[in-house]
């Protein structure tokens, strides 16, 4: 039996041992906090589950162990600095961006970037943390502790967001799954749908960049790529050498789940462009109490993440394959009943995406 240790024991942890099961592999989530060592065999491998972590007795042996994949890829887009210039060195769509460093002022940035500027940190950050808004004639200034800390990035006035899942095995072999369309709640993922006919022109587009990259960082495994669309043109906005949010609805969507793929990826098993089987929606379930009620919807499958219920805290996700478009509008009423009031908007976003 194969044994993958995971950097991390969040969610993303827990639902890639959940995809080894099946395939006789042992994955084993460590917690970044953990106090007991891991001692991993000699061909044993790691695959973290986020791209930085604390450095403790725990993440060393993980983190130093030679069965660590794509080792040097973390730090290089854990990193947002590093991150833009590898999409430059490959000529790769991004906003347009500048390095905030001592010297530099908000009027510089405007003069450059235009009057609306996102400040975001170069490490950490995620969920719509780590960002700060500049606006021209607002009298905001580069707040201090950002300075040769951040990068900035010009406002994109952008149509959608979307999301590509791919991966690579070691033999260079790249597969992807569908583009997903995705809505962000105050910078936290909230619902993505796959796949979608509109966006099929797109998909070539995406393949192309997603594996440049791929390919030039000899990458294996599952990679995200996050893009906003501006008319028939992708830009890249951020990177995630890992399973990802924004890939969930495969499990419910396809015959083999992003956790799936990455497991098959990094042990040297055989890859594939999964197979859909339907239009699939991804609910994210923010700072909610679990509700049973959602496993009266026949098509609902539900991921409960286990955790402590806090405001805005992401505690689970349900999934939603629609082989039959006729299922989508009485699934939707039911589950209208079963949301919170601030689900609303998200559900009319759904409605308008889904046709319903």
């Amino acid at each position: 039996m194969t044994t993958v240790w995971v950097l991390g024991a969040g969610q993303l942890g827990w639902m890639l041992k959940h995809a080894g099961m099946p395939l006789a592999i042992d994955v084993r989530p460590i917690a970044l906090d953990s106090t007991d060592v891991p001692l991993p065999g000699w061909d044993d491998i790691v695959s973290p589950e986020i791209e930085h972590w604390p450095d403790t007795p725990a993440t060393q042996a993980l983190a130093e162990h030679p069965g660590l994949i794509n080792g040097p890829v973390f730090a290089r887009l854990a990193d947002r600095l590093s991150q833009k210039q590898l999409l430059d060195d490959l000529g790769l769509a991004t906003a347009p961006w500048r390095v905030v460093d001592h010297q530099l002022e908000a009027a510089d940035l405007h003069s450059a970037l235009g009057p609306r500027v996102l400040l975001k940190q170069r490490r950490g950050g995620y969920d719509g943390k780590g960002q700060h808004w500049l606006t021209a004639g607002s009298d905001s200034e580069i707040p201090s502790p950002w300075r040769g800390a951040a990068i900035a990035e010009q406002g994109i006035p952008f149509s959608e967001e979307v999301s590509l899942v791919g991966m690579r095995g070691g033999d260079g072999r790249l597969a992807f799954y569908p583009l997903a369309l995705n809505l962000h709640v105050d910078g936290i993922l909230t619902a993505s749908i796959a796949p979608l006919a509109r966006l099929e022109p797109l998909q070539a587009q995406a393949e192309t960049m997603l594996g440049a990259i791929l390919n030039h960082l000899d990458y294996r495994g599952v990679m995200a790529m996050e893009c906003f669309r501006v008319g028939d043109q992708l830009l890249i906005n951020e990177l995630a050498p890992r399973v990802h949010n924004s890939g969930h609805w495969t499990q419910a969507g396809c015959s083999i789940s992003q956790f799936e793929s990455h497991l098959r990826a990094i042990c040297g098993l055989p890859i594939l462009a999964p197979a859909v089987k339907g239009l699939t929606l991804m609910i994210n379930l923010l700072g909610i109490p679990r509700d049973d009620r959602w496993l009266t919807l026949p098509e609902a499958e539900l991921y409960w993440y286990g955790k402590e219920v806090r405001p805005g805290r992401k505690v689970g996700h349900l999934n939603f394959c629609f082989a039959d478009p006729s299922q989508i509008t009485p699934c939707l009423g039911s589950l209208d009943a079963l949301l919170p009031e601030h689900y609303r908007a998200v559900m009319a976003w759904v409605r308008e995406n889904l046709g319903s």
